[in-house]
C-alpha cells in the first residue's frame, strides 16, 4: 500500500510537470491557432537559463528569471517571423516553427556543450518531504506539485477574472472591435505568445533539474507535449490537465510495476499465446509506447480528444 501511495505521488508530480509545459502549447493553440513544433525547445532554453543564472546567482533568481528571459524570446520569434509567415497559412506556421526547433537544436550545444549540465536541485529543496515505512517522497517533488497547481490557478484566475483576460481572448474572436477600442491587437499577441513560451521555460526551470538537462531533453518530451494536447483535446486546457495525469500515471506505473503483458491482459481475462516473445514482454519495455497507443485509442473512440474544444 505505501509503495502505491508513494508511486501515484510521484505520477502526480510528474503528470504536473508535463501539464506546466503543455498548458503554454494549449493556450497558444486555443488563442491563436498556432501549433507550436518548436514549444518543446523553449523548455530546453528554460533549463539551460536558469543553469547559467544559478551558477552566477543560485536557483531562485534563476526561478524568477529564466521564464521571463524564455517568454522574451517568444515575443521576439512572433514579432520578427511568426506573425509574418501565418498570413500564408497553417502549413507555413508548422514548418516556421520546426525549422526553429533544429535552430534550438544547434544552438544549445554550441553555447552550453553536448554533455549534460550539472543543473543541480537547490539545498533547501533536498530531502524527504516525508517516508512512508523507509519510502521516501522528495521535498523538491512536492515543490514541483504546488507550483503547477499555482501556476493553473493564476491562469485560469486571469484568463476568467481580469479584464486583461476578457481584453486577450476578446482580442482573439473580434480583433477588429478590440482595436477600434484603442488595444495593440499584434501587441497582445505578441504578449500571448511570449506567455505561452514563458510556461514552456518555466516548466523547464522546474524539470531541468528533477531529470536531467541536456541537448536531447527537448526531444525526449517533444513528442509526448502533442500527445497530451491531442488527448485532452486541441485547445483544451482542462482536457491537458487530465491528459498529463492519465499520462504521468502511464508512464510511472509502467516503470515501478515487475509484470509482463500477458499478466496485464489475464487481470482483463484476454491471453497471448504462451510462446510468443509478446506475451513475455515487461510493462517497462512497454512503457515509452503506452501513451502513443493510448492516443491512438483516443483518436478511434474520440477524435475531439477528452475535452476537446476544436476541431481537429
Amino acid at each position: 500500500m505505501d509503495f502505491v501511495v508513494i508511486t501515484l505521488l510521484n505520477s502526480v508530480a510528474y503528470g504536473l510537470l508535463l501539464f506546466m509545459l503543455s498548458s503554454g502549447l494549449t493556450l497558444i493553440f486555443s488563442m491563436m491557432g498556432v501549433l507550436n513544433f518548436a514549444h518543446a525547445s523553449f523548455y530546453m532554453l528554460g533549463a539551460y537559463f536558469a543553469y547559467q543564472i544559478s551558477t552566477w546567482s543560485g536557483f531562485w533568481l534563476g526561478l524568477l528569471l529564466a521564464p521571463l528571459l524564455v517568454g522574451g524570446v517568444g515575443m521576439l520569434v512572433e514579432w520578427h517571423g511568426l506573425r509574418h509567415v501565418r498570413r500564408f497559412g497553417h502549413v507555413a506556421e508548422l514548418l516556421f516553427t520546426f525549422g526553429l526547433a533544429i535552430v534550438f537544436e544547434e544552438l544549445v550545444p554550441l553555447i552550453w556543450g553536448k554533455a549534460s549540465v550539472p543543473y543541480a536541485v537547490p539545498a533547501q529543496l533536498e530531502g524527504a518531504l516525508f517516508s512512508l515505512h523507509g519510502a521516501a517522497f522528495p521535498i523538491y517533488k512536492g515543490f514541483m506539485m504546488a507550483m503547477s497547481l499555482g501556476m493553473l490557478a493564476a491562469l485560469y484566475g486571469v484568463l476568467t477574472r481580469t479584464r486583461i483576460g476578457l481584453i486577450i481572448q476578446a482580442s482573439l474572436t473580434k480583433p477588429d472591435m478590440v482595436e477600434a477600442l484603442g488595444h495593440n491587437v499584434p501587441r497582445i499577441t505578441m504578449l500571448l505568445f511570449g506567455g505561452g513560451t514563458a510556461l514552456a521555460g518555466l516548466a523547464g526551470v522546474i524539470g531541468g533539474n528533477a531529470f536531467v538537462t541536456e541537448p536531447s531533453m527537448a526531444a525526449s518530451v517533444g513528442f509526448i507535449v502533442f500527445v497530451i494536447v491531442v488527448v485532452g483535446g486541441l485547445g483544451s486546457l482542462g482536457g491537458a490537465f487530465l491528459a498529463s495525469l492519465l499520462i504521468g500515471a502511464l508512464q510511472t506505473f509502467s516503470v515501478t510495476l515487475d509484470v509482463t503483458l500477458q499478466q496485464v491482459l489475464t487481470l482483463i481475462g484476454l491471453s497471448l499465446p504462451a510462446d510468443t516473445n509478446l506475451a513475455r514482454v515487461s510493462l517497462v519495455q512497454l512503457g515509452p509506447v503506452l501513451p502513443y497507443l493510448l492516443m491512438v485509442a483516443i483518436l478511434i473512440l474520440r477524435p475531439r480528444g477528452l475535452m476537446g474544444v476544436r476541431e481537429s
